[in-house]
């Protein structure tokens, strides 16, 4: 690990062992090649991926009204809000729901 972020292994260990911090070059590295999340890293708090998962969202809740107009389905606001509030963890928790599941979940919540 020390070689992959480009530090000594003296180094490395007194990150781990939490005797000294990490200098920022080894934490985008950390970033660049193993994707890790650098806000837990320094806060121990999982980091959103925010553009990625407005996009995300936003395609999800465009899909989500396309099916339920075209389906003529109508649902309480705060029901659509629920489905795609789980979704969403989902989203960013994994394992994401499929939209077939999201659909089955509509048939149950019809007005």
């Amino acid at each position: 690990m020390a070689k992959e972020i480009g530090v000594s292994l003296r180094a490395y260990h007194s990150y781990e062992k939490g005797e000294r911090g990490l200098p920022i070059e080894a934490l985008v590295m950390l970033d660049e090649k193993f994707g890790a999340d650098v806000t837990w890293i320094l806060l121990g708090t999982k980091a959103a991926r925010v553009q990625h998962d407005i996009d995300a969202l936003e395609e999800f809740e465009t899909s989500l009204d396309r099916f339920l107009t075209e389906q003529g389905i109508r649902i309480k606001s705060e029901k659509r809000g629920a489905i795609v509030a789980r979704w969403y963890r989902s989203h960013i928790d994994g394992p994401e729901i499929k939209m077939e599941d999201v659909h089955t979940w509509i048939e149950l919540l019809r007005e």
